[in-house]
């Protein structure tokens, strides 16, 4: 399997910290309890602590945070892969394996996974691990389909209503889209592709049209077996973001409905 990229932050010894104050074990919880009475008594403060006071309470809670700090890192690191392909479509990973190269335990890759698996992108395989779901051309289509059924009515809609300086507001996320395709990478073109689209899309005020909207455009976005995009074809699926938002200023409807049906092709 080629190396999943990690995000520089993350490595073996932010998850030894956590397992260093995660407590394992009720003799581990004892013994943290214990510490910490111990220091609260030696600042003055009864054994118990005072009502109101954070005592042993404190701890657990950091690691939890930083545990599922950890988890939140795998979770994107293994979502940049499927969209670049370095995780393959039909090959199957194991927690553990996967693991070894974040140089982190299984726990984490595999509470990760079965998002994944929630989302769409991987499938269990009971004693194996998980397998990276294969897209075919069909599929693909389908979800291109899914994307215009959704998004098209809405867009049209915010076209008749939505003033010129909001749609002004939006150049921003546009530009950041170029200079995401320019880079050539799927996965930092995926991430602006799709806060491109929220951001339109949060117009309308409907939060959960804006939730389901992303989750099929992410699903859309993990590459099917046979095609690749490289940077040209990035570059020019960026560029129709600002000529949409071009026909949006004017309310220039027709050209609207083109880009936006234009824009819902497989493989973007």
């Amino acid at each position: 399997m080629p190396q999943v990229r990690v995000p520089a932050q993350f490595r073996a010894g932010d998850v030894d910290r956590v397992r260093e104050r995660e407590p394992r074990g009720e003799q581990d919880r004892d013994r943290v309890r214990g510490r910490e009475r111990g220091a609260d008594v030696g600042r003055g403060g009864a054994a118990g602590g005072v009502r109101g006071e954070h005592t042993h309470g404190e701890q657990p809670v950091r690691a939890v945070v930083q545990r599922a700090s950890v988890r939140g890192q795998v979770l994107d690191a293994l979502r940049g892969a499927l969209v670049t392909g370095e995780l393959r479509p039909g090959e199957v990973y194991s927690a553990p394996v996967l693991g070894e190269r974040f140089g982190v335990s299984a726990t984490p890759v595999r509470e990760a996974m079965q998002q994944l698996a929630l989302e769409g992108a991987v499938e269990v395989v009971p004693n194996r691990g998980f397998r990276v779901v294969q897209r075919d051309t069909r599929e693909l289509a389908e979800l291109a389909e899914v994307r215009g059924l959704i998004e098209t009515p809405v867009i049209l809609r915010l076209a008749r209503t939505v003033s010129v300086e909001r749609w002004a507001e939006l150049r921003p996320l546009a530009e950041a889209t170029v200079r995401a395709a320019t880079s050539g990478c799927r996965a930092t073109y995926g991430e602006a592709d799709r806060a491109f689209h929220r951001a339109v899309l949060s117009l309308a005020g409907n939060a959960q049209l804006v939730r389901i909207a992303d989750d099929v455009h992410r699903r859309a976005q993990w590459p099917p077996v046979a095609v690749s995009w490289g940077r040209t074809e990035l570059v020019a699926d960026a560029a129709e973001h600002a000529a949409l938002l071009d026909a949006l200023a004017v309310r220039d409807l027709d050209a609207v409905r083109t880009l936006v049906e234009g824009h819902f092709a497989v493989g973007r």
